[in-house]
């Protein structure tokens, strides 16, 4: 009796098995019908529009224009004597280059076909100016600024004080001699042609070897922006 009753549960088991596999086959059928008939085409429709939206990016990127690139203001001096001075530069071909000194606007200019531009008769500040540029074009709008480009206007000559000798005309008995001199940092000292050493401060000292009776000692100091004092010295050398 009890192997009947197992018989009669293991069947029921497998006709349930049977019937949901059947029903498994059928819904995969169905769903296979289904994509064939609307997943299809719809498929295809998706990648079409995918498309379009992909050329119509590639448009706008290929219509799309970059800013000019920053000009680049070329000066061959830092500092300067004169209140005007001409301010060249290079840029793309195209577009119109604003000058500004000191964050202040002081003209446009359009570059030439070999990419350069000038800017004549600028006038200067008593001491430093800053001077940027940005490059504008109809399409592309204004570039970045350029590399700042600071000039100093001096138009004073340096300061000599001389500490040996400290007289115009002198005698000495021995023919070496240390000429002396306090200035400015950053200038420059020549002692009869001679290159003087000049330390931080502006001090400079060199050796001469005199000539026996005379020697005339031209001692010429310059700075950066130019200018220059002269100051003559007389040593009479006698044994």
């Amino acid at each position: 009796m009890a192997e009947f009753k197992r018989s009669r549960l293991e069947k029921k088991v497998d006709d349930e098995i049977t019937k949901k596999t059947v029903v498994l086959g059928l819904a995969t059928v169905l769903v296979f019908v289904l994509m064939l008939v609307f997943g299809l085409p719809m498929l295809i429709k998706f990648s079409i529009i995918l498309g379009d939206l992909k050329n119509k990016k590639n448009s706008e990127i290929v219509e799309k224009v970059l800013p000019p690139m920053a000009p680049r203001i070329i000066l061959p001096f830092e500092a300067t004597n004169s209140s005007r001075i001409v301010i060249n530069g290079l840029a793309e071909k195209n577009v119109v280059v604003e000058l500004y000194k000191n964050d202040v606007s002081i003209g446009k200019v359009a570059v030439n076909d070999q990419g350069d531009f000038s800017f004549g008769d600028i006038l200067l500040d008593q001491g430093e100016s800053v001077f940027t540029a940005t490059a504008n074009s109809e399409n592309g709008g204004s570039s970045e600024p350029s590399k700042d480009v600071k000039v100093l206007f001096d138009d004073k000559a340096p300061e000599l004080t001389m500490l040996n000798p400290t007289e115009e005309t002198l005698k000495v008995s021995s023919p070496d001699f240390d000429i002396i001199g306090q200035s400015e940092k950053g200038v420059s000292v020549l002692v009869n042609s001679r290159v003087a050493m000049v330390d931080d401060s502006g001090k400079f000292k060199i050796k001469l070897q005199l000539n026996t009776g005379k020697n005339e000692v031209e001692i010429i100091v310059k700075d950066a922006a130019g200018n220059e004092v002269r100051k003559k010295i007389n040593i009479t050398y006698d044994i």
